[in-house]
Order: C-alpha cells, then sequence, then structure tokens
C-alpha cells in the first residue's frame, strides 16, 4: 500500500500521527482516529469502574459491609476502602512496568485488565456483614487493593502517544482527549445507580439491586481489554511508541534521575484531583447523610453536571491551545480557590445551593481535569517519559483525590463544610507553586 493511499484511510484531524503513520511500512494500519478512540474507551471503562465503587461506597457499603457503625462512621469506613487502591496504584505501576519489559505491552495490559475485571466481579458476589461478618470487609479491601494494582498496570502510554505526537499549537486538544473518559465513565456509573435506586425497593437495592453495575462494569472491561489490545500489540503502534522512545524502564531509575520532576508533575495537577472527588463522591455522601435531597435527585444533577463537565473538557483543548496549557491550568487553580470560598455557603443553601455548587463544581472541573493529564510531562528526557507520565498520575490521584471524601466528610462532620475550603485551597497552592516552580526550569534549562 503506497504512503498516499495509507493515509487516505485515516481519519482527518490529526495531521501529525497522519506523518508518522504513513512512515510505518507496516501491514497493520493504526489511524490516529484509531489511538484517539482506544483512549476513551480505555479512560471510560476505567473511571466507570472507579465510580461504580465510589457511588456503592454511599448508598451501599456502611449498610451492606459496615452496619455495626453509624452511618456517618460507615461511611468513612467505606471511603476508607475508595481509598485503598490509590496506595497501591504506584506498586501497580512498577509491576506493570516489569511485566512489559519481560513480556511485552500486550501481555501487560492482558493480565492487568484481567485482575481488574477479576476483582470487580468478585465484588459483585460479596456477601454482607450479617453473613461472612469481618472476613466480608477483609475480602472487600482486598479486591479493591487488588484494582488499584491493577490500574497501575493498565497504563498503556496511548495518551503519552497522542500528545508526542501533536504540533505545539494542538498540545491542548490531544491533552483533552483521554480526559473525556471521567465525565462519561461517570454519567454511566450514575445512571445505572439512579435507575435501579428507583425502581427497587429499599431492601432489593441493597440485596441485589447494586451488584448489577459491578456486572457491567466487568463487561466493559472486557470491551475496553480487546479495543486497547486491537492497538498495543499491532506493529504499527508499536513503531510509533518506539520512534517515540516511550518504553517502560524500572521505576526506581526514574526516581533516581527525575524523581523531582515526578513530584512536579503531581503537584501541578492538585487543585484538579482534589476537586476531583469533591464534586462526585463527597457531595452525595454529605447532601445524603444530612438529608437535605433525595438520593435520586442528586444523582440525576450530577449527571447534568457531568454531561456540562463533557463540554467544558472539549472547551478545555480549545483554550488550551490558545493561552496555553500551564496558563490555563493556573488560572482554573485560581478559580477553584474563588469557588472553595463560596462552597460553604453553596452547600448550606437547602436544594438550589447543593445544585449550584455541584453544577459549578463540574464545569470548573472540566475544564481544568481536561488539562491536567501529563501538564509536566515535556520535563521529562525521551527515556524516562513513559514511566514517569504514569508515576505523575498515580502520585496525584494518591496526593490530590485518594482520601480526599473520607478528609472532607469527617472534618465537615467535625466543623462544618468551612472545611471543603480549607482542603480545595491547599490543592490551589500546591498548583500554582508547582507550576511557578516548574516556569523557573524551563527558564534556567533555556
Amino acid at each position: 500500500m503506497s504512503s498516499h493511499a495509507a493515509a487516505a484511510q485515516h481519519p482527518r484531524g490529526f495531521p501529525e500521527l497522519e506523518s508518522a503513520l504513513s512512515r510505518a511500512d507496516t501491514h497493520e494500519e493504526v489511524s490516529s482516529g484509531d489511538i484517539a478512540v482506544g483512549v476513551i474507551i480505555g479512560r471510560s471503562s476505567e473511571y466507570f469502574d472507579f465510580f461504580v465503587f465510589g457511588i456503592a461506597c454511599v448508598l451501599v457499603f456502611p449498610a451492606l459491609l459496615f452496619p455495626f457503625l453509624p452511618p456517618l462512621q460507615g461511611t468513612l469506613a467505606a471511603f476508607g476502602l475508595l481509598a485503598a487502591a490509590f496506595i497501591t496504584r504506584p506498586i501497580g505501576t512498577a509491576l506493570g512496568m516489569a511485566v512489559q519489559r519481560r513480556w511485552g505491552r500486550g501481555t501487560k495490559l492482558t493480565l492487568a485488565l484481567f485482575v481488574l475485571g477479576s476483582c470487580t466481579v468478585g465484588m459483585a458476589f460479596m456477601p454482607a456483614y450479617a453473613t461472612a461478618g469481618k472476613l466480608a470487609i477483609v475480602t472487600m479491601l482486598a479486591l479493591r487493593l487488588g484494582q488499584g494494582l491493577a490500574l497501575g498496570g493498565a497504563w498503556d502510554g496511548l495518551p503519552s502517544l497522542l500528545a508526542m505526537s501533536a504540533s505545539p499549537g494542538r498540545r491542548g486538544w490531544y491533552a483533552m482527549i483521554g480526559q473525556l473518559g471521567a465525565p462519561l465513565g461517570f454519567i454511566t456509573a450514575a445512571g445505572l445507580f439512579a435507575y435501579l435506586h428507583s425502581q427497587l425497593t429499599t431492601d432489593d437495592f441493597l440485596s441485589w439491586g447494586w451488584r448489577y453495575p459491578f456486572f457491567v462494569a466487568f463487561a466493559a472491561n472486557v470491551v475496553a481489554l480487546f479495543a486497547r489490545l486491537r492497538l498495543v500489540v499491532g506493529q504499527d503502534y508499536t513503531r510509533l511508541m518506539d520512534e517515540s522512545e516511550l518504553q517502560p524502564v524500572p521505576v526506581t531509575e526514574v526516581l533516581r534521575h527525575e524523581g523531582g520532576h515526578v513530584f512536579l508533575g503531581a503537584f501541578a495537577a492538585l487543585a484538579s484531583f482534589a476537586l476531583f472527588h469533591l464534586v462526585t463522591v463527597f457531595p452525595l455522601s454529605w447532601i445524603t447523610l444530612n438529608a437535605q435531597q433525595s438520593i435520586n435527585e442528586v444523582l440525576i444533577v450530577q449527571i447534568f453536571g457531568a454531561i456540562l463537565a463533557c463540554v467544558a473538557v472539549i472547551v478545555s483543548g480549545w483554550l488550551a491551545d490558545r493561552v496555553g496549557r500551564r496558563t490555563l491550568l493556573g488560572s482554573m487553580a485560581v478559580l477553584i480557590g474563588v469557588f472553595s470560598l463560596a462552597a460553604p455557603w453553596l452547600l448550606s443553601g437547602a436544594d438550589g445551593g447543593n445544585t449550584l455548587f455541584l453544577l459549578i463544581g463540574f464545569v470548573l472541573l472540566g475544564l481544568s481535569y481536561g488539562q491536567a493529564s501529563g501538564t509536566v510531562t515535556s520535563n521529562f528526557s525521551a527515556l524516562y517519559r513513559y514511566t514517569g507520565a504514569a508515576l505523575s498520575t498515580d502520585l496525584a490521584w494518591l496526593i490530590g483525590a485518594a482520601f480526599a471524601p473520607l478528609v472532607a466528610l469527617a472534618l465537615s462532620a467535625r466543623f462544618g463544610v468551612v472545611a471543603v475550603s480549607a482542603y480545595l485551597l491547599s490543592g490551589v497552592i500546591c498548583t500554582l507553586l508547582a507550576l511557578r516552580i516548574n516556569r523557573r526550569i524551563e527558564q534556567q534549562g533555556s
């Protein structure tokens, strides 16, 4: 096939990747559109899996696993389970990189998604505390830790490939593609729970209804596995990764040589990651525990907010290419700080205030989170970029989002929702400082 014929078969809109693909003399063609679709499918399935567990931490696990605790303490205990996966995620990244170096990218992805799917479907069969006692809690914790390992090992480098293939004027657009998975995953998970919760009695929902989204999550993982394997085991994809020098290296080596960039990348996106849980999982727990609105009403508002977030993520790509990714991320951090000051007033304002908090929060989340992936990835040398980007993301989740619902709910119950302001402001300060340090590094290197 000639390069002109091959180019004619690739969707338009990704000219840099078209050029790279036209140079790959292989029999298995991978178009830029294929890579973009693979990114969205993979990230959407991961986020769907994540939000299914997060929503269940509010609606199901306090009663299923912690019936011996008051509702607030039961929810806090469930949020502890939620955080557990983020602790093991960097370990999963390290193990995944080792597997990829030894057996290849396809083997790593297959193992990671097999473990993720097995843990997810295992949760669907979980017995209640009333039946199995403490064994139910221990089993759920083990499955959650397994999910974290699998998520770390599922890094496929697709977002990095898109970002590195972009021209300077298109990097913001490429960066937002994978981030669309977050609102899409939330819409699907929240929609399923809203439907089941509204159609079933409380007993039926807590007995068997909540298990259905976990089975759907397992099916989504299977679909994502085949969609992503179709890309990552192809000769054309491998050639592109090799040309971009996106190869796994030992985590210890990355931390030893460019550990500062890893932590800088994690803190640069901290405001976005802190806001992530504070407009999704935390409000659902706070509003329902205080009986301010019905669960179904909150979920419907959040679904609408996630739709707005999808639009905002796309807009972030357009804006970032005009004002700069880091400028946009810094500006959004400032707006998140302003939003945090209004959070106590909004969350104390009954239905109208809660709705405004959720809708505004989702829009800010879309605009900021749309550019939160790999903001300072260019700091890494080519050799360490693939592993460094994965580690930065893992640490951003661990530091910024893992304990956000737990800390925010515990502090809000003790001191009021002003604690949400303090939590968000701490993330804003970290983001602005990290972006400032990164700018100085760039100036010194120029």
